[in-house]
């Protein structure tokens, strides 16, 4: 009599019953998560408590004891100093065009301060130049692309150039393949010349890109879920714009106490969605656009060329394209200022601006 295993009917049972429990231990394992990855708590939680010291520190008068000796980045006293500008740059490598910095902030470092937000896995070797040395900031914690913790970095460098001085009245975020194309004090003038005349405030604006009809926002409004960001920030509220800006101090003491909006813009995007998740493009200027539109001029001092953008990112400038037309046509803008920086260049290019900085690029 043949045994009742040997059906095939019988084994395929058998093997299905064995299958179930598999199922159930492996499937948390081998399907893919909804989500992107969050910012883990404890960043949270860091972050927020220096946003509320940076806040709190803006908020107050400047104590009038000497300056701060010590801590590189201890509030230091404000003794009716001029208004400075804080570079920030945002970087996950090495800061190659350091060189062509250094001599853009060469005899004008009263006027200005240099912060550096590096994320901590990159091999980092921040070239021998003086304004550069010691600038990376305490705490620093890991970015990637499709977060916000794009987001969370500028905010931590807004944050610890408003504790570090009170003389900081201008916050210009940077990457490392950004490049000056004109000369500090240019830069220096437009900033401390403009304001809301038109208010009648007299209240310096922020150069930050703020668009509200590109194609692509209806996408990147649904990135997290179709009513994520209800009810905090509806669809005609949303706002796309360039992750690099310049900021005056009001604006970025508003970023920096700023938890209701984040709240919205911190979620992860859907998984579905990541070439959509931009929130470092989108936090900003809706930020912004929402608390105080007539303090931002709409545009960037920024230029970035987009015509042929592979992957999210633009265009990339190499070595044989550097030249002094490129800069000049890289200064042209539709908006009251000439674009002052402008990414994105290859770490290749270094040699050919730097052989063009003293006759074009620091000339105005």
């Amino acid at each position: 009599m043949a045994s009742p295993y040997a059906s095939p009917y019988a084994l395929s049972f058998l093997l299905l019953l064995l299958s179930v429990p598999a199922v159930f231990f492996l499937a948390p394992r081998l399907l893919l998560p909804k989500t992107l990855p969050a910012i883990p708590d404890a960043d949270e939680t860091e972050d927020l408590a220096l946003f509320r010291r940076a806040v709190l520190l803006s908020a107050a008068p400047a104590p009038p004891a000497p300056a701060t000796s010590g801590s590189l980045f201890g509030r230091r006293a404000h003794q009716a100093q001029p208004p400075k500008v804080a570079f920030l740059f945002l970087t996950n490598s090495d800061l190659v065009f350091a060189p062509l910095w250094e001599k853009f902030f060469a005899g004008h470092h009263g006027l200005l301060n240099l912060y550096v937000h590096a994320d901590p896995s990159a091999v980092l070797s921040i070239p021998p130049t003086p304004s550069f040395r010691g600038r990376i900031i305490r705490g620093n914690k890991a970015t990637a692309r499709a977060s916000a913790t794009l987001i969370s970095a500028a905010r931590r460098l807004l944050a610890t150039a408003l504790l570090d001085d009170p003389a900081n009245h201008f916050f210009a975020l940077l990457s490392q393949s950004c490049v000056p194309l004109h000369p500090f004090p240019t830069l220096y003038r437009a900033l401390v010349t403009d304001n809301n005349a038109g208010t009648g405030r007299h209240r310096h604006r922020s150069f930050i890109e703020i668009l509200d009809s590109e194609d692509t926002l209806p996408a990147r409004y649904v990135a997290r879920g179709d009513d994520a960001m209800l009810p905090e920030v509806p669809f005609d509220r949303f706002r796309v714009g360039s992750q690099f800006f310049v900021l005056a101090k009001r604006h970025a003491v508003m970023v920096v106490r700023d938890r209701r909006l984040w709240n919205k813009f911190k979620a992860p995007c859907l998984v579905k969605s990541r070439d959509s998740c931009y929130p470092e493009e989108h936090y900003f200027p809706t930020l912004l656009d929402m608390q105080d539109p007539d303090g931002c001029t709409k545009y960037t001092l920024t230029r970035v060329n987009w015509t042929d953008a592979v992957g999210g990112h633009p265009h990339t400038y190499q070595p044989e394209e550097v030249s002094g037309d490129l800069i000049r046509d890289l200064r042209k803008s539709n908006g009251t200022y000439s674009h002052m920086f402008a990414r994105k260049f290859a770490p290749q290019a270094l040699g050919p601006l730097m052989e063009i900085a003293d006759s074009v690029i620091l000339r105005g």
